[in-house]
């Protein structure tokens, strides 16, 4: 009887924490309804009443449970018709008010939010904004479109999508009276495979590769200017591009190549 009851109990238990994200803040926040794991979807409750989603969550709700589900992209009109999540609908965060008649009329609707990466701080806004007017189940996808499009999940891409930018260049004299300056107002970053990278790079470069720069863009500092270089110029342009999309202002680009050709010093990595 003894065992039962402490069964029980424990059983008792488990439900409250269970149900614990799901009840009311107490502050006049609403909080989810979901749990922290819906099927075999994981995302990650905060303390303003959002959850957070990764790009496999929502990838994964989109495939398998779409009808109740909207992706809001929270970003300005321009950036939306250049590219965006397929199937997310506008609703700029700066307007909120004025666009909130496009989200549901159902406040339990699962609604998604996102913008342009970690340190983009509309899709929070707009999430709480959500919250204020009732929306139960309101998540963040915080990695945000350029790690969306970088892990080639589904988009819609506009006309200009393609259209080719002008690159802010530095010289090799340029950017080694830089490099010698030691001065913390600026990185350098090597776009190149880890291989390449160790065989040989820029004085006091980091090496973040072109193919995941959106998602490991978070260790860049968007205070200082950020120099990204490759050898021969295209995958340092799609790292510009990237850091363009993740709201960097100060962006220049580089070319090892040049480096090398002026004879200017090359530090090499221990394997």
């Amino acid at each position: 009887m003894r065992k039962k009851t402490l069964l029980l109990t424990l059983f008792m238990c488990a439900l409250s924490v269970a149900g614990a994200w799901g009840e009311n803040a107490g502050d006049g926040r609403q909080t989810q309804t979901d749990s922290p794991v819906v099927g075999t979807v994981t995302f990650h409750p905060t303390k303003d009443g959002y959850a957070l989603i990764d790009t496999a969550a929502l990838k994964k709700l989109l495939d398998t449970d779409p009808e109740d589900l909207i992706v809001v992209d929270a970003r300005n009109p321009e950036e939306y018709q250049e590219v965006h999540i397929k199937d997310a609908i506008n609703v700029p965060q700066k307007k909120f008010k004025k666009y909130a008649d496009l989200l549901p009329e159902k406040k339990s609707a699962r609604i998604i939010f996102y913008c342009n990466g970690i340190k983009c701080g509309k899709s929070k806004k707009a999430a709480k904004a959500a919250l204020k007017m009732g929306y139960t189940r309101t998540f963040v996808y915080a990695e945000g479109m350029p790690v969306w499009e970088e892990k080639g999940m589904p988009i819609y891409a506009g006309p200009d999508y393609e259209k080719r930018i002008e690159t802010d260049k530095l010289s090799p004299e340029e950017l080694n009276t830089l490099i010698q300056s030691k001065a913390d107002t600026f990185t350098v970053v090597d776009v190149r495979d880890p291989e390449e990278f160790r065989k040989g790079h820029m004085p006091g470069a980091i090496n973040i590769p072109s193919p995941t720069f959106a998602s490991q863009s978070e260790v860049l500092d968007k205070k200082k200017q950020i120099i990204v270089y490759c050898s021969g110029g295209g995958r340092s342009y799609n790292a510009y591009r990237k850091l363009m999309k993740l709201g960097y202002k100060d962006i220049r680009q580089a070319l090892f190549f040049d480096w090398q050709e002026a004879g200017l010093p090359v530090e090499k990595s221990e394997e």
